[in-house]
């Protein structure tokens, strides 16, 4: 791999400006009559509710820094020759740091060369569209919204009743990084409100509502090396733990009955890994649907003898996950333990914030406070969850931090509030490092920001509609999976036949079969009854939908020695295990805008049916191989675009003719 010490940064004196260059490929490139670097002031205005949020910039000034004084490796820019600058820039060792001479600038805008044919991936995790290129991208995590598409009657609804629509660019885990087609990647090292704006066709404007610390460049020859780059950048997270190969992580919220309905999908031939109960703390109903009890301790009026029954799960090879948030209600007895301690986020006159999260209130535990966040790590997560027996737990929320409360560092909530998903992984990091479980225990987050990679050991897309829908349904897991991977986050999952059921949407069998085929061919499977259960078909509720699940946890099951070596490359080359086409096909330029298919590791190719009544698809096959399909075993030449029929269990999947593991991929066919 590439060293970042190696990659040749060079400042170049120009008539009227300069340039700077990375391995020859030309990023800023300023002169006084095309300055590439703009500065003012601006005022925001921000208002959230229940994690969705409007904002508005109201520019005071934009000017034109455009002359350049260079001395060595530093530029002080000015708007015009004999001013002071208002801005110095240091160029070295793969960055450019930002030093504001004027203390009034809040606002900058950089203006980086592009291809007219350039490529642009990244930005977090993004669910709608892989391909940056073209769009304008805000980052700011947040809730991502109920249908996500201005034009659908479900986002309509959505936003008159709780302005939670959403848009194609709402994330719960944004991260201003990118990487382009030429082979480099730039990543802003700010927490502060940022825009990228990729609608030029010739340069990308990066928008920051702050002065950064620093933009870093990355490059490399193979997107290969690229990948690898940003993932020793950002962190790499441990090996899967070992009995999650064995097969789904079944998610029943039923109380007691969870455990009955468990046996009997057992029974059916399901492939079990791991029981999830997240109302293992208790239930409370609210319209949106039954919503879980925000005191994270076991709830033994619910889950009788929790305690025993984990035990003997795990002596019959199936672990118990549960469920935790940041936030604790104000009804809990934990919120009075934290609010004498002084552990909360405070409001304007030094009380404890309160949090309304749609029917209830919460503190925000202050995790700013290192004893806050120690009295988090080892009294709940250590002493209530691991030490009571749980193996894992969805780390939820995370993108709530409100942005009028007061912190214990001091530091504006506004520039917390897209670190605030880190803070909260790390938190949950520490805890399991506490009982030396990292690469054992396994949480999983939706919400994210830069540096999460490094804490948090496995994303899961967040919270999808229960439908085919191209913004905010099947495919736009497959999206989420490829942009944050490129970003070293080597494992995404999603909930099996989606979560969010509003507004008479109910998901159909169809669609839990084949959201089931897709997670058979990611690095966890995960089943979820959604937000309101009893109007969603479940699994054990369909006799063909639950022979379909079995067979695609045999078929998960089956290939774990492929994931094996998957997970290994992660924790080695932080490289993911679903991967674009062009990761590996970078000549082959008919991959770089396909986001409906994806490379699970090296060797194989996942096509994944996302459409209703759909009984076949289209799928392109990379060029310079030969493609053998995994279910009939006809070979196919690369480079071309197949119609391949895909009825139920039969998602179009193919794998490399000759490849090391065609052995084993040759075996589906007979399960």
């Amino acid at each position: 791999m590439q060293d970042l010490k190696d990659m040749a940064m060079k400042l170049e004196k120009t008539e009227t400006g300069f340039t700077v260059s990375i391995n020859g490929r030309t990023i800023l490139d300023h002169s006084t009559s095309a300055p590439c670097i703009f500065a003012g002031i601006g005022e925001e205005r921000m208002d959230m509710y229940r994690g969705n949020f409007e904002i508005e910039d109201y520019v005071i000034e934009r000017g034109r820094l455009a002359h350049a004084e260079i001395d060595g490796n530093r530029i002080a820019l000015s708007e015009r020759s004999g001013q002071k600058p208002r801005l110095v820039l240091t160029i070295e060792n793969g960055a450019i740091e930002f030093e504001a001479s004027d203390p009034l600038i809040n606002r900058l805008w950089i203006r980086i060369p592009a291809d007219h044919d350039e490529h642009v991936w990244g930005g977090g995790e993004q669910m709608s569209y892989f391909d940056m290129r073209g769009r304008r991208f805000p980052l700011w995590t947040s809730e991502p919204g109920v249908g996500r598409d201005q034009t659908s009657e479900i986002t309509f609804k959505s936003n008159v009743k709780d302005r939670a629509g959403g848009d194609y660019f709402n994330t719960n885990y944004p991260q201003p990084t990118y990487v382009s087609s030429a082979l480099y990647a730039m990543h802003v090292e700010t927490s502060a409100y940022s825009v990228f704006d990729f609608r030029r066709k010739a340069f990308h404007e990066i928008e920051v509502w702050a002065i950064p610390e620093r933009i870093e460049f990355f490059a490399a020859p193979t997107f290969v090396e690229l990948v690898e780059l940003l993932s020793d950048r950002f962190g790499r997270q441990p090996p899967l733990p070992e009995w999650v190969y064995n097969g789904a992580i079944i998610g029943l919220k039923d109380g007691e009955n969870s455990f009955r309905r468990l046996q009997s999908m057992r029974d059916a031939g399901v492939e079990v890994s791991a029981l999830w109960c997240e109302d293992w703390v208790g239930l409370r109903k609210t319209s949106f649907g039954a919503r879980l009890f925000w005191d994270w301790q076991v709830n033994e009026e619910r889950y009788p003898d929790l305690r025993r029954r984990i035990a003997e799960l795990r002596d019959d090879g199936i672990r118990f996950l549960g469920y935790v948030n940041p936030y604790l209600c104000v009804d809990g007895p934990l919120f009075e333990i934290a609010e004498k301690a002084g552990y909360f986020a405070t409001d304007a006159a030094g009380t404890t914030a309160l949090v309304d999260f749609g029917e209830f209130d919460c503190g925000v535990v202050d995790f700013t406070n290192p004893a806050a966040a120690e009295w988090f790590a080892e009294d709940i997560i250590g002493k209530k969850m691991l030490d009571y027996g749980l193996s894992g737990w969805m780390a939820d929320f995370g993108e709530y931090l409100p942005i009028d409360v007061h912190l214990s560092n001091g530091i504006d909530a506004k520039l917390m509030h897209n670190q605030w998903p880190t803070l909260w992984a790390e938190v949950n990091a520490k805890a399991v490092a506490s009982r030396s479980q990292t690469g054992e225990a396994l949480f999983f987050m939706r919400a994210g920001f830069t540096g999460v990679q490094k804490h948090c050991p496995l994303l899961w897309g967040g919270d999808q509609s229960v439908d085919f829908s191209r913004h905010d349904g099947l495919v736009t897991v497959i999206c989420a999976a490829l942009s944050s991977g490129l970003l070293g986050n080597a494992y995404h999952h999603s909930d099996i036949g989606g979560y969010t059921s509003l507004f008479g949407n109910v998901r159909t069998p169809e669609l839990l079969m084949r959201w089931a085929e897709m997670a058979a061919f990611t690095p966890v499977m995960r089943s979820h009854e959604g937000n309101r259960p009893r109007e969603n078909v479940q699994i054990d509720q369909d006799p063909q939908v639950l022979s379909h699940f079995a067979r695609m946890t045999r078929i998960y099951k089956h290939l774990a020695p492929y994931l094996k070596s998957l997970s290994g490359e992660a924790v080695a080359r932080g490289l993911p295990v679903q991967r674009p086409l062009f990761l590996h096909y970078q000549d082959d330029r008919e991959t770089y805008a396909i986001q409906d298919s994806y490379l699970y590791g090296p060797d194989m190719l996942v096509a994944p049916i996302w459409e209703a009544a759909q009984a076949d698809r289209v799928v392109y096959l990379p060029q310079g191989e030969r493609w053998v399909h995994a279910w009939t075993g006809e070979t196919f030449a690369g480079g071309e675009k197949v119609q391949i029929a895909a009825p139920l269990g039969q998602p179009p999947v193919f794998y490399r003719a000759g490849c090391a593991n065609e052995a084993l991929f040759s075996g589906l066919r007979g399960l």
